[in-house]
């Protein structure tokens, strides 16, 4: 019995270190699935969590992507534009906040995407307009106030064939590049199939970062 209690006491710190080791591995794991200028979710580590919730009942998903993004990072640099790409998440992550099961992510380059519980369509407006007015707001970088547009497409899974998170990407897709053709702002796709084409998005998607 007697010795029971010094093993006992030896294996308190070894059990001690190996929590604190898991929980270092986890803090890895979770920074290596996200964005390290924003935060955000990785596209691999977005997809496999979305796919998941998406099954789960209503959602809308969106593809975001921001307006003259490549005249700020020409004229201020590309530290402007890294703040830009920042206040862009804090402006996602404020938007959804109130929004439990919602997730965003950075799909590379000044493209975002995310996914919102949304039981009720009606509310859809008032979210886009929301998300919209935020991530164009001013936000200052070093003494200047600087401002970007976005367009903002966004695909309810209510109205697709299956909840499929390919499908809903590429039907929000065309909608964010309508309203871009549009001079900005959002839309709503329309209809539950895709178009024919899409101007190779989805597909390679060359040049389309960082456009106008």
């Amino acid at each position: 019995m007697n010795s029971l209690f010094p093993a006992m006491a030896a294996a308190g710190p070894m059990a001690a270190a190996w929590t604190a080791h898991t929980v270092w591995m986890r803090r890895r794991l979770d920074a290596a699935r996200r964005d390290p200028l924003t935060g955000l979710h990785t596209r691999a580590a977005f997809e496999r969590r979305a796919m998941r919730a998406l099954a789960k009942g209503p959602h809308v998903v969106l593809l975001l992507d921001l307006d003259g993004f490549k005249k700020l990072n020409d004229t201020f640099g590309h530290a402007a534009g890294d703040e830009a790409i920042r206040s862009t998440a804090a402006s996602l992550n404020d938007t959804l906040t109130d929004r439990p099961g919602s997730m965003a992510a950075r799909l590379g380059g000044d493209e975002f995407t995310a996914i919102v519980p949304l039981p009720n369509a009606a509310v859809l407006p008032w979210l886009l307009g929301g998300l919209h007015g935020e991530i164009t707001a001013p936000f200052a970088y070093r003494g200047r106030t600087l401002a970007v547009g976005a367009s903002i497409g966004a695909a309810l899974t209510a109205a697709l064939p299956t909840p499929s998170l390919s499908l809903a990407l590429r039907r929000a897709d065309e909608a964010m590049y309508a309203a871009k053709r549009s001079g900005g702002g959002w839309q709503v796709a329309e209809g539950t199939e895709p178009l024919p084409t899409v101007n190779g998005r989805r597909a390679g998607r060359s040049g389309t970062h960082g456009g106008a």
